[in-house]
């Protein structure tokens, strides 16, 4: 099994594809980045086996895989920013017409201006939260050092939570494909707990 998840993530090709879907998954979160970052963690962590002869050398490093998901999470993020930005009435037509969309704006936009972006972090483990906050952000305006300070906080610490899901899931519980959907169940946990917090905090 430590050949499998190995060899699924080995080689320097790793790293365009997380940074591929993690750059994407902000237009189509659909798209199973996280279980990605976790599956290439777990094959970093398979790769501690090299040495006895387990799996070859040319798995991820766990540094990179960070740097190159939290780099592509900010880039997605910029993109979708500027978009909304530049989107003009037509954007702000499609927003007024959700609420939750409206809401969201509006208390970003307060969060923001605080110096709260606290939300940006906490709307990145959310489900579709990146998404909601990169565009709100642009329509609304804000200004970008106001926002991408705190979406360079949120991909970082996203990343970095996600690596170390599949890295250590893998160390504990054995580079195996159970322990990669513990470390999976671990990342949608927190993104549930997240979306909670991010619903709470405009009541509050």
């Amino acid at each position: 099994m430590l050949e499998s998840v190995g060899s699924l993530a080995a080689g320097p090709w790793i790293y365009a594809v997380v940074a591929l879907s993690v750059l994407l998954d902000v237009f189509l979160p659909v798209l199973p980045s996280g279980v990605l970052v976790i599956t290439a963690g777990t094959a970093a962590a398979a790769g501690t086996g090299a040495a006895a002869g387990g799996v070859p050398h040319d798995v991820p490093d766990i540094l990179a895989l960070i740097l190159s998901a939290a780099t592509a999470s900010v880039l997605g993020d910029l993109v979708a920013y500027r978009l909304a930005w530049r989107g003009g009435e037509r954007l702000d037509r499609a927003i007024a017409r959700s609420r939750r969309l409206t809401v969201a704006q509006e208390h970003l936009g307060e969060a923001l201006a605080r110096g709260g972006g606290a939300l940006v972090v906490l709307a990145r483990f959310a489900p579709a939260g990146r998404s909601v906050v990169s565009f709100c952000a642009g329509a609304a305006h804000r200004r970008a050092r106001d926002f991408l300070p705190w979406s360079a906080l949120a991909g970082l610490s996203w990343a970095a939570y996600s690596v170390a899901l599949g890295y250590y899931g893998a160390q504990w519980l054995g580079a195996t494909w159970p322990a990669t959907g513990v470390s999976v169940a671990a990342l949608f946990g927190a993104g549930a707990a997240a979306g909670f917090l991010v619903r709470r905090r405009p009541a509050s």
